[in-house]
């Protein structure tokens, strides 16, 4: 046989080898059917393409993961996956047809607008897993479906799809029990020694914090870990950087009895000096029929800080429709914000408080602190002994973010410039230029807003707040 029908046989057979191919890449990328409800296709896309060999705690790892070499591959990319994003419940969730959560739908919609999932090495051995244009576009619908199912604040246009939502104007909450709730949350009896109230750590004139890197308890013990603000902080899945408190009302039970911070011994002990205030029982009563409680006292506090909203920042306006509310630069950092993944996990109203994250997801946060590691940095791992859970922490929402600082957990960043520069390293891996970092953090500032129809500030100072350390 001659070269030109070697040739010719040669590229004939490789025509035949792309058809039987490509037919066989249609049949295992099959579309699931139009028929079904949106949530139910979109689940079967994410079973057919193996989203849960990595991105599970029981991942089902196939057989080449036993192989040399190839098993140290397949035990990288698990770890990197469930480090990134546990998709267990959010299946779960999925296939049962319930609403998952702004941050859930984030990080989903990120990774297919990126095209980042599954991995070439991934679908090139598994040709099911890859998502085809088809798929895309379903996940994509499902996840504006979703957004509209969760939220109902009136968005309009491309921004009705944005993964970061504006406060609510209002919450419902009852007017009489909020307003002992502010007493009793400026209340110094609730402290052993009557010097301490929630209000010391969670000043309201001071955007909800107390601008210490650690606050200071009773006879000016200091505590362990950087006071969160109490701003909207209803919006929170959790409360305390641990996650210990599931509501608002679990969470004020916590500090009056914190041996740190108001060191009361129990609650009987602080029930004893409010019932010796006449007038104070008489209001309280005529609220709460049932007394003054530990659970009456807390809801009481809960109720009150329902209250602690703060809605109209420029960029909530700009959300609404409001093209005027954002300078270019803002825009641009809003842009950024959300191109280096920041969005996939501060999203939703208080962009942040929706999951728990890993503190160091690209770079060894701890190991390159250069600081002794403490109790407070393991997180979660505190509450549930996992190890996964350690140094994972309720992500903080950014609302008044120019105004909460220091920053982290720990307290370790004085600015917002730096917060953002160890962001992009240690969470989305990247090296953030100056410009990017100034339009990042004029964005940020962006999401101040209004408490009694007054824009939130500090009158707090950095000097102020060293000289008194």
């Amino acid at each position: 046989m001659n070269m030109k029908k070697l040739v010719k046989w040669g590229a004939v057979g490789l025509l035949v080898a792309a058809a039987v191919l490509t037919v066989v890449y249609r049949a295992v990328n099959r579309v699931p059917s139009a028929d079904l409800p949106l949530n139910e296709q979109v689940y079967a896309i994410f079973e057919d393409g193996g989203c849960l060999s990595c991105h599970s705690a029981d991942p089902k790892l196939p057989f080449y993961s036993k192989l040399p070499v190839m098993g140290d591959v397949v035990k990288a990319d698990v770890d990197s996956g469930y480090r990134a994003f546990d998709m267990t419940k959010f299946m779960e969730q999925l296939k049962a047809g319930e609403n998952v959560n702004a941050v859930e739908l984030a990080k989903v919609e990120k990774v297919v607008l990126d095209d980042r999932m599954p991995m070439p090495k991934y679908y090139l051995v598994h040709w099911g897993s890859s998502l085809t244009e088809a798929k895309r576009a379903i996940v994509l619908e499902w996840v504006a479906a979703m957004r509209s199912a969760i939220y109902n604040d009136g968005l309009t246009g491309e921004r009705a799809n944005e993964p970061v939502r504006p406060i609510d104007q209002t919450l419902e909450y009852d007017a009489a029990k909020a307003a002992l709730g502010f007493a009793l949350f400026h209340d110094p009896r609730l402290s052993v020694d009557n010097t301490v109230s929630c209000a010391s750590c969670h000043g309201l004139e001071t955007a909800g914090v107390d601008n210490h890197q650690y606050s200071h308890g009773v006879n000016d013990q200091l505590g362990g870990v950087n006071a969160p603000t109490v701003y909207n902080a209803v919006y929170n899945f959790v409360q305390f950087w641990d996650g210990r408190a599931q509501t608002l009302a679990d969470q004020a039970a916590g500090p009056p009895l914190n041996p740190v911070e108001m060191a009361s011994e129990s609650f009987d002990q602080i029930i004893s000096k409010l019932k010796a205030d006449k007038k104070f029982v008489k209001e309280f009563t005529a609220v709460y029929p049932e007394g003054i409680t530990a659970a009456t006292l807390t809801d009481a506090i809960e109720q009150f800080e329902r209250t602690l909203i703060t809605p109209n920042s420029a960029f909530d306006k700009w959300l609404r429709g409001d093209d005027s509310a954002l300078t270019a630069q803002e825009l641009t950092g809003y842009e950024l914000f959300k191109k280096y993944d920041c969005a996939t996990c501060h999203a939703g109203q208080n962009l942040g408080g929706l999951t728990y994250e890993l503190m160091g997801l690209r770079r060894h946060y701890f190991a390159e602190r250069g600081l002794e590691l403490t109790h407070e940095d393991n997180g979660r791992f505190k509450e549930t002994g996992k190890e996964r859970d350690r140094h994972r922490f309720k992500v903080p929402g950014l609302r008044n973010v120019e105004h909460t600082w220091p920053y982290y957990h720990d307290g370790t960043r004085e600015t917002l410039e730096e917060a953002v520069r160890d962001m992009g390293l240690y969470q989305s891996g990247v090296e953030l230029t100056e410009g990017e970092t100034a339009s990042i953090v004029a964005f940020l500032k962006t999401l101040t807003g209004e408490y009694n129809g007054k824009l939130i500030s500090t009158t707090s100072s950095r000097d102020d707040i060293h000289g008194h350390e």
